[in-house]
């Protein structure tokens, strides 16, 4: 381990009392780091965990790719009083919504995490507005309409979020995912609701209404997904023409595996991802400390050689460079690159902490009706 974890342990311990408390890591330690599988843990792999463990050769890292419930399964563990997850990647609504539940620790960013090279504090280098309470931002990345450009004609290929609701030129199943975040969003702005007064509109019983009626014009098309792993696994089969996704994962489809994708920027659904601590966890100690290295500004600069998400921190744009394999510059395929940044929806988190239980029941029973 770092020596710089025991500062920023003892830093942390007034977290509540909880890092005083935790077990050290013992001579050999297992860590279970939850996250979403595919390409996605693939990247974390390769640009933290494998060099994390050549670093700690005590640590082994255990990959579950349980994030698409993570809720759920932190409130199950903490009701069970059997917190076997050590990290967990979270949206960081879920993550508000755990952190008011005591599910995760609160983190004091400037003590707990690595400061810029130029010795920019984290809590000033992190982006603004990423940082929660209890949430520590890894990528900004972006859910994206993605269509197979074999499913339709060269002359008459789709461009748009209306295009995707139009089953009348654009033929085929639609595959989406199992949740309405992003869903609710793009029936809005399909129906013509302004980007910047898509929550305005949610936040009305009418605008859900409005809403869930657009999606109803196309449920007959539609097939629901739940893994990232699932969407661009739909669209290569052919058994969907368009697909909703997470842009880093249609870019390993496209550019990686050569599968013949196009991404439809236009209404990208733009959001944080990160890291949250369990409460009641066995190994804290060495969370902190692998925290302290997969955060720091290198890291999340890498992350970038292996899948097109953006790093959290401004020190770490500049360090951005080639695929690692390809040697293709990973700028032109960021979800904020100029050109693809141009109709941007940025995620409200406040808003899904605030609907969120309310929406996500009413959409598991509209999926099934």
């Amino acid at each position: 381990m770092t020596n710089k974890t025991t500062s920023v342990l003892l830093a942390g311990a007034a977290v509540g009392g909880l890092l005083a408390t935790a077990a050290p890591a013992a001579a050999e330690t297992s860590l279970t780091i939850v996250s979403w599988g595919g390409a996605y843990t693939e990247s974390q792999v390769r640009a933290y965990h494998e060099p994390y463990m050549e670093k700690n050769p005590d640590i082994t890292i255990l990959n579950d790719d349980g994030s698409a419930n993570a809720l759920a399964g932190l409130r199950a563990q903490a009701q069970a009083g059997n917190v076997t997850w050590d990290l967990v990647d979270m949206l960081p609504s879920d993550a508000q919504l755990a952190c008011e539940e005591g599910l995760i620790l609160p983190i004091d960013h400037d003590a707990m995490l690595a400061a810029a090279p130029d010795g920019t504090p984290a809590s000033e280098d992190f982006l603004p507005g990423s940082l929660g309470d209890c949430f520590i931002p890894q990528i900004v990345y972006s859910t994206v309409m993605t269509f197979n450009t074999e499913m339709f004609p060269e002359d008459k290929q789709p461009a748009s979020i209306a295009d995707f609701f139009d089953t009348e030129n654009f033929p085929g199943r639609r595959a989406i995912q199992d949740r309405p975040a992003a869903n609710l969003e793009w029936a809005l702005y399909a129906d013509g609701v302004a980007i910047d007064e898509i929550y305005d509109v949610l936040r009305t019983p009418e605008g859900v209404d409005r809403a869930f009626a657009k999606l109803d014009t196309i449920k007959d098309d539609l097939i629901f997904w739940t893994e990232g792993s699932q969407a661009p696994q739909l669209l290569a089969d052919k058994e969907v023409s368009f697909a909703t996704g997470y842009n880093g994962r249609m870019f390993t489809a496209a550019e990686v595996e050569g599968q013949p994708f196009k991404i439809i920027w236009d209404g990208q659904i733009v959001e944080w991802d990160g890291w949250v601590v369990p409460a009641g966890g066995n190994n804290v100690d060495a969370v902190m400390d692998y925290l302290y290295f997969a955060t720091d500004s290198q890291r999340l600069a890498d992350q970038a050689k292996f899948i097109s998400y953006g790093p959290a921190r401004a020190s770490s744009a500049d360090l951005v460079s080639t695929h690692a394999d390809l040697g293709i510059d990973m700028n032109p395929h960021m979800p904020t690159h100029p050109d693809n940044y141009q109709t941007p929806i940025v995620l409200d988190n406040e808003f899904w902490t605030d609907y969120g239980d309310e929406l996500r029941e009413r959409f598991a029973s509209w999926m099934l009706g």
